[in-house]
């Protein structure tokens, strides 16, 4: 398992650099699915690095990436990449994003490895061997009720087609919790939960390269993950939460709250359309 740690860190480490190499510098900016939904050239750049490196060091593995069609292997094992998680706050030269990286066995994560190249920090976790920040181990934190918690969000892309869907629940959190933050990296929002930044963190439809390494950080750091309701955290499903298990009913309770009520109104449909 070692040997696939390493190579994480290292395709991670280098594509850090070049994102730091290009942040603050102009880029090119495509959209893919409409304005809110964009790809740089480092974006790019960034994928075919870790990629490329991934498959000529275990060309048996399959590939998802964000940015290059997905690949499937020989083997049992599968990567699951997303070159900068972040990118509007990349292309924008706001300072808050990440590489992330993490291998399934079998549809199971076994490992995670989340860079944030500004900070220079590295969140990497293992299942079964917990969960690290440079090194040093992590764990959740121990608030215990969500009047106090700090809780982290986004919002998908067709964000100007549902506002009013997902505001319904950003501001039912910002009235029970202490505070709530959206700050643009699901990768790095699960590695902070996973840290004690933050105590939960909720989301409509993000993508397997958002959530597999961010969600075996959370697990690892002896938090929980979900969907809305309780039940299993789905790779692939449209509902993420992660919390550091305390908090975790009362945010469900909350999230089926609006949902219910949503339904009972029949003004909007309470599952996004795809």
């Amino acid at each position: 398992m070692q040997e696939f740690i390493n190579a994480a860190l290292a395709a991670a480490y280098k594509a850090g650099e070049l994102l730091r190499a290009n942040w603050i510098r102009a880029k090119q900016i495509e959209t893919k699915s409409d304005l809110t939904d964009i790809v740089t050239n480092v974006d790019k750049e960034a994928d075919a690095m870790i990629t490329n490196f991934l498959r000529s060091t275990f060309p048996d593995h399959g590939i998802v990436s964000e940015e290059s069609p997905a690949t499937q292997g020989k083997g049992l094992y599968c990567w699951y990449i997303d070159p900068i998680d972040g990118t509007t706050n990349f292309a924008h030269t706001y300072p808050h994003f990440s590489v992330s990286i993490a291998l399934a066995r079998d549809a199971s994560m076994v490992v995670g490895v989340v860079y944030d190249p500004l900070r220079d920090e590295t969140f990497c976790a293992q299942r079964g061997k917990g969960a690290t920040l440079n090194g040093k181990p992590i764990h959740v934190s121990s608030v215990p009720t969500l009047d106090r918690s700090l809780m982290l969000t986004g919002f998908p892309y067709d964000r100007r087609q549902r506002s009013e869907f997902y505001l319904r629940f950003y501001r039912a959190f910002m009235l029970r919790a202490q505070g709530v933050r959206r700050s643009g990296s699901a990768s790095l929002d699960l590695c902070y939960v996973a840290a004690g930044r933050a105590d939960a963190f909720w989301e409509w439809r993000l993508y397997p390269w958002d959530t597999a390494a961010g969600a075996l950080m959370v697990e690892e750091a002896g938090g929980k993950m979900s969907d809305f309701s309780g039940g299993p955290f789905n790779l692939f499903g449209e509902q993420t939460l992660a919390s550091n298990g305390l908090v975790h009913q009362e945010a469900i309770a909350v999230l089926q709250e609006v949902t219910a009520a949503t339904e009972q109104e029949g003004k909007l449909c309470c599952k996004p359309e795809m």
